[in-house]
């Protein structure tokens, strides 16, 4: 690991090049993390499968990114990231590993950019470890094997870096136009969560650019057109759209994209959810820790349930009414149709016996959360399988999908976030000061910048930012923590081989002991994250990192042991290590993606994203039998009952109230003129809460049809290791058929 070049100068690229074998390497690991077992993705989440099922049926669908074929209600997303899912499935066939496959590639692609971005000005070694690191930070890996967004949104956000970063070296300014306009396609991966990085992006460019400042803000105006434009165009594009003519988008409560981006998508992420899921989401504080009224460990929003069942607003506004969400407190009484199967046993799910394409499966009953976690004693020894200690399996409220921890600065190292993201967070910002000072050109003035440093500036300034909203936000889950991966691995990465470097200084200078301070730090966290859920484990990594401590001392004076490198990394990648190769082990694709053992002690979490991934194949093959000419197979109150019937058939579910349930798509007149023309002739109501108006009319007016015409049998889309997820209703619900006098 000796420097080729004077430490302020950035390597210069040679004629020849060759292949790096050890980014090979990385990559194939990369690709083995990411990739291996996803043939039993089943459907992952089902909320966007569905999507890509429609969106293979037209492009009118395509375009949109209909959630259903009929193109009732868009996703609750911009469609960027599910065009190249679609693609994936109309090439192969929409299956769970094919829906997977381009999330897969693009946490490839990072890898290998983050490597590229490094490699160029820092050389090949710092190279090499902010790629491993890349590779081994538990969230990436969760979430490159899902078909959520947030692998597409990072490969794009760091090709337009990367643009950036050309741009600067190579002085040619329209690359800077292009890095912009990149920001603007990844608004529509998943809006404004793409501007994060913005200010890291603004203040590179005027510290780097060698452009007089003049040009600079001739440049900088045009990649900020460059950036509206390739941001506003499709929203655009769609808002002008009659809404008679384009779907209803999803999670928006004017039907409007802008509103989405600024309102479900934007200032609720901050500020806590006020629409979506039937009311504010009030547990979702430091307080709470994510919980919310209507799952385990939640506190009350505001929204509030009546006798009856009547959900109502606080504010009034809305009534949501029938049946209350099905998503009962621990040892509660379970929802109406709901068969409680007795006690499970120790590791098993509460729920009813499904038919799976392979194997006999437990497919948990209820809504969101509602599932009985393993409750396995805790391993006493060695990493593999274990179960977070004091309970819960390590699932917060909303079965995790919303357990973010406290508010605060310090958030993102507690055991909620910590696990998924900050296992070499210290050794980030402790190898940035190293860099920073270990780059400094001693022939310039104080403030005259090197071009590593304003690097390694670069990837602290969109560190802090991002740390610093996820520190106080109210609504956001914590795969998002991905978001946190580049700066922290290039950081990481860049400040290792710095701190190696200044290792074998004087004994007299501070920087010297930048390394054994920095690998005291890590362990110490690491094993604290490890005491959640090991007893020995934490003790055996401690040791390890004493001794590699005092190894470093013992051969220092001889100069620098390969060995002691090694020793050195292998201790510090250990435990992140293990943490991110238990999605892969567990064969996990899930709608909220996760690292830890307690994939392993579950069987993995392939739950799907906001259902059981269940369908009644009786009913679904008697409305088939008996659609007609209607558009729709049947009518539900939400996208979590629709979206596996979707899957299934292939046909068009109207999700009348979209993502769960509370979108307002429809009034009850225009639902009847839709029964009156024939478009709708079933509604099947599952349990949850939706349109209160709707569900009252089907109630009072629609026929039922019993249980008995069609059976109960339920058949899984899923693969034969999920969990209970956020809740579809699988074959618990009633069916009914709608005529207007």
């Amino acid at each position: 690991m000796q420097a080729k070049t004077r430490p302020t100068d950035p390597p210069i690229d040679k004629p020849k090049r060759r292949l790096d074998w050890w980014l090979v390497a990385i990559l194939l690991l990369a690709a083995f993390l990411y990739a291996w077992n996803i043939w039993e993705a089943g459907s992952a989440n089902d909320y966007y499968t569905a999507a890509v099922v429609s969106m293979t049926k037209s492009w009118h669908n395509f375009w949109y990114g209909a959630f259903d074929p009929a193109g009732f209600i868009t996703v609750d997303k911009p469609p960027v990231a599910l065009w190249f899912m679609a693609i994936s499935g109309k090439i192969f066939g929409v299956y769970g590993w094919s829906v997977v496959l381009p999330s897969i590639l693009f946490g490839i692609g990072s890898v290998y950019l983050i490597y590229a971005m490094v490699k160029r000005v820092f050389g090949a070694w710092p190279a090499r470890l902010s790629a491993l690191i890349m590779t081994l930070t538990p969230i990436v890996v969760a979430d490159s094997r899902t078909n959520n967004m947030d692998a597409t949104l990072v490969y794009f956000l760091l090709l337009a870096t990367d643009c950036l970063f050309i741009a600067i070296q190579k002085k040619r300014p329209w690359l800077v136009l292009v890095s912009f306009a990149l920001i603007g396609v990844s608004f529509n991966i998943k809006m404004l969560q793409a501007f994060m990085i913005l200010p890291a992006l603004l203040l590179f460019y005027w510290l780097a650019s060698s452009q007089p400042w003049k040009k600079r803000l001739v440049t900088l105006v045009g990649a900020g057109a460059a950036l509206a434009i390739f941001t506003l165009a499709w929203p655009l594009q769609v808002d002008s759209t009659s809404a008679a003519d384009r779907p209803y988008i999803g999670s928006s409560q004017k039907n409007s994209v802008m509103d989405l981006a600024f309102g479900y998508n934007g200032s609720e992420r901050l500020l806590g959810q006020t629409s979506g899921l039937g009311g504010t989401f009030g547990g979702l504080n430091s307080k709470n820790k994510g919980g919310f009224e209507g799952m385990p460990g939640g506190a009350p929003g505001s929204a509030a349930t009546t006798k009856n069942g009547t959900t109502t607003k606080s504010n009034g506004k809305t009534t949501q009414n029938g049946t209350p969400p099905t998503g009962t407190k621990q040892g509660g009484t379970p929802p109406s149709g709901t068969n409680q199967g007795g006690t499970p046993p120790t590791g098993s799910k509460q729920g009813t016996t499904t038919k799976s394409k392979s194997n006999t499966t437990l497919t948990a009953q209820g809504g969101e959360g509602n599932f009985t976690p393993p409750t396995g004693s805790n391993r006493k020894g060695g990493f593999p399988g274990g179960t977070r200690r004091g309970g819960r399996g390590g699932m917060g409220a909303g079965g995790g999908a919303f357990n973010i921890g406290t508010a605060g600065p310090l958030r993102v190292f507690q055991s909620a976030l910590g696990p998924q993201i900050s296992w070499l967070l210290p050794m980030a910002l402790i190898g940035f000061i190293s860099s920073f000072v270990y780059y400094i050109d001693r022939k310039r003035k104080w403030w005259q910048l090197s071009m590593q440093q304003k690097h390694v500036g670069y990837w602290l300034a969109w560190l802090v930012p991002v740390m610093g909203f996820f520190s106080i936000a109210s609504f956001f889950h914590p795969y998002y923590m991905i978001m946190l991966a580049p700066p922290i691995a290039a950081l990481a990465g860049i400040g290792l081989y710095t701190m190696f470097k200044q290792f074998q200084g004087s004994w007299k200078h501070w920087t010297t002991y930048l390394l054994p301070v920095g690998i005291a730090i890590t362990i110490a966290l690491q094993a604290w994250y490890l005491t959640q859920y090991y007893t020995v484990a934490p003790w055996l990594l401690v040791i390890a990192g004493i001794l590699v401590i005092v190894g470093l001392f013992a051969t220092r004076l001889h100069r620098f042991r390969k060995i002691m490198v090694g020793a050195t990394l292998v201790t510090i990648l250990a435990a992140p290590g293990f943490w991110s190769i238990t999605p892969t082990l567990a064969g996990e694709s899930a709608g909220i993606p996760t690292a830890g053992p307690d994939l392993l002690s579950q069987g993995g979490n392939t739950s799907g994203g906001i259902g059981s991934g269940s369908v009644n194949s009786g009913l679904l093959k008697y409305v088939e039998a008996h659609q007609g000419s209607a558009k729709y197979l049947f009518a539900v109150s939400d996208a979590s009952t629709a979206a596996p019937y979707i899957i299934k058939s292939g046909k068009a579910v109207m999700a009348i109230g979209g993502f769960n349930g509370t979108d307002p798509t429809l009034t009850l007149k225009q639902f009847k003129a839709l029964v009156k023309k024939g478009e709708l002739k079933y509604y099947y109501s599952s349990g949850r809460s939706g349109n209160s108006s709707i569900a009252a009319w089907v109630e009072k007016n629609g026929t039922k049809i019993a249980a008995s015409k069609y059976g109960s049998t339920t058949s899984s889309t899923q693969s034969t290791n999920q969990r209970g997820g956020f809740g579809g209703m699988g074959g618990s619900g009633t069916l009914y058929k709608l005529t207007v006098k």
